[in-house]
């Protein structure tokens, strides 16, 4: 019963997860320097929604019967989540460096924790701060080569990691909601069948070119199977056994990992308080992790205590 019990929270998944993601840069990056963003996202989509297709007609039927919130939910993951805030973290990176768009990270915590307050109605623990707030600290210091003085040239790639933290703040709290009641399967199959004609529009209304050059393809797959499906696949699963609030903070796992790999494949030199920020964020999430499976525990112990006095 007490293995059972602790068993149930999946932080660790979704931080997996997470990693994943950090590995984008390394497809992202090169695809942002000859293609427009819109367009990759566009493709990136398309490739995933033939993925998905099996499962995508099962899930387009039980989102018809789903209460409404749910269905607006999954829109909103779909168009905000998924295609227009991928649209602007790519975007980030042809007017910046490959850790630069990280600065969404820094704020998302916060976007989430005050969504997931707002529409799920999670309750915090106190000492839930005591993480949260190193963990900002050193999403901070990642963030610019000079933390105390950040350049003017460095607001346009910061506004669209802005934006992007925004909505990927407000997926991660939807996704819980619809995955709560759809599961991860189809969660995953309806963000990518919304996001698909989203970012067609959005390649319309921004003028981007629709041509997918032959030797940029199997880039293209590699951003979209691994950063993508793997890693949206292990989200789900973590998110439906992790609060929305711990997750988001686990997703800091993401810069770290793109810091990482910036720095090992895409000759990118950090600061020292670049390095600061990374030994704080991995301190802080390791840290949460170790917390909730130690309070889950401790909480087993005692429901089958006052179970047994009954």
């Amino acid at each position: 019963m007490k293995e059972q019990g602790a068993s149930r929270d999946l932080t660790w998944v979704v931080a997996l997860a997470a990693c994943f993601w950090g590995t984008s840069a390394l497809m992202r990056e090169p695809l942002a320097q000859v293609l427009d963003a819109a367009t990759i996202v566009m493709w990136e989509h398309l490739v995933l929604v033939l993925l998905l297709l099996p499962w995508l007609l099962r899930a387009l039927r039980r989102w018809a019967q789903a209460p409404p919130r749910v269905r607006v939910g999954a829109i909103i993951i779909g168009a905000g989540s998924s295609a227009l805030a991928t649209t602007l973290f790519t975007a980030a990176f042809r007017l910046g460096d490959p850790i630069t768009p990280q600065i969404l990270q820094k704020l998302q915590p916060l976007i989430a924790i005050l969504l997931a307050a707002l529409i799920l109605g999670e309750r915090l623990r106190p000492r839930f701060w005591w993480f949260a707030v190193p963990a900002l600290v050193g999403a901070w210091l990642m963030t610019f080569a000079d933390p105390f003085s950040v350049a003017i040239g460095d607001a346009e790639a910061a506004l669209l990691a802005l934006g992007a933290a925004t909505l990927w703040g407000a997926g991660t709290v939807l996704g819980r909601l619809v995955d709560g009641h759809l599961g991860p399967r189809d969660t995953l199959a309806l963000r990518f069948g919304f996001g698909l004609p989203a970012a067609a529009v959005i390649v319309l209304v921004s003028g981007a070119g629709w041509a997918m050059p032959l030797k940029q393809v199997p880039m293209l797959l590699l951003l979209a199977l691994v950063p993508g499906a793997l890693a949206l696949a292990l989200y789900y699963v973590g998110l439906r056994r992790t609060a929305a609030s711990r997750a988001t903070l686990a997703e800091l796992m993401f810069p770290v990992t793109s810091v990482l790999v910036g720095v090992a494949f895409l000759d990118t030199q950090l600061t020292w308080s670049r390095w600061l920020g990374v030994a704080i964020v991995v301190i802080s999430v390791t840290g949460l992790v170790l917390h909730e499976a130690r309070s889950r525990r401790t909480s087993v112990v005692q429901e089958a205590s006052a179970a047994s006095l009954t």
